[in-house]
């Protein structure tokens, strides 16, 4: 079986890097500190015990999921924004792609008794249209709790990413993104995975941030989950992650309805919040443009 890789958080970008385009999962281990988790764990109580759990068996008979963390926990904002984090992702997924954004935020609660989630990737969400040469996620899970093979940890199978898509793994080819409280277990949207059993009488908690190229369309509209009313308080470098900003010279544009002035026709969401900054502002020449219309 091959096991999940455990590093610490001061191993080189290029080596966390290169275990991840072989294994496509690791575990960083000892990045928040108790401090850290436990506000996580105080922003996070009210929506859990207010949560219903899953009513299906992907989702999880005794499963709960809480969505929307930015707004709701100001620790959640950091770990979205976490440097090494961004700059892995901005290092693994930029070969497709001028820039990325957070695709999905939720903190998923596994409960006693919880069964194994069906083996997957999250690559599915977009249907399979996507060829298999282009990686569409650098997804995240930070353990708010222990992860242990008896409490629900991920089940993974490393370097299942290089499979043919029809291949099943064999029993002792599924390992887990066991971890302490504290650590991150980065995976890829390619390879197989899916929530572990809980055989125990505790809760296991984890807060999974994803990333992906910004031209698809994100898992978690981020737009409703944040809209410019509560946008408005965030960083403009978390505004732009989740996605108030362009992705291209023309790619994500907005007009105001209302707007009788001209003042924001056909502009950047920045300038909902009066950012004057639009890196696609200025276009070199029309044929560089064109000449970006096609990358191979």
């Amino acid at each position: 079986m091959g096991e999940v890789k455990r590093v610490s958080i001061d191993t080189p970008i290029e080596e966390l890097l290169s275990i991840l385009d072989e294994d496509a999962g690791l575990v960083i281990e000892d990045v928040l500190n108790s401090e850290n988790l436990d506000l996580i764990k105080n922003d996070l109580e009210p929506f859990l015990n207010v949560t219903k759990n899953g009513q299906d068996a992907f989702t999880g008979y005794e499963t709960k999921r809480v969505g929307a963390l930015l707004a709701r926990s100001k620790t959640c904002q950091d770990l979205a924004l976490h440097p090494l984090i961004n700059e892995m992702a901005g290092n693994f997924l930029g070969p497709h792609c001028e820039d990325y954004q957070l695709h999905f935020s939720s903190a998923i609660q596994i409960g006693s008794g919880e069964s194994s989630q069906i083996l997957h990737r999250d690559r599915g969400v977009w249907g399979g249209y996507i060829p298999r040469k282009i990686e569409t996620q650098f997804s995240t899970v930070w353990a708010i709790t222990d992860f242990t093979k008896d409490n629900g940890a991920t089940q993974v199978v490393p370097g299942s990413h290089k499979w043919d898509k029809n291949r099943q793994p064999l029993p002792e080819e599924v390992s887990y993104a066991e971890m302490k409280s504290g650590s991150v277990f980065i995976y890829t949207g390619s390879v197989l995975h899916g929530g572990g059993t809980n055989n125990t009488d505790q809760q296991r908690l984890g807060v999974f941030l994803h990333y992906a190229p910004n031209w698809l369309r994100q898992q978690e509209n981020q737009y409703l989950s944040y809209p410019p009313e509560i946008a408005k308080e965030f960083s403009p470098e978390l505004r732009s992650l989740i996605g108030y900003s362009k992705g291209g010279y023309v790619l994500g544009f907005y007009t105001d309805p209302t707007d009788m002035e001209g003042k924001l026709e056909s502009v950047s969401p920045e300038k909902i919040f009066g950012d004057s900054q639009d890196k696609y502002s200025t276009l070199a020449t029309p044929e560089n443009l064109v000449q970006g219309s096609s990358k191979k």
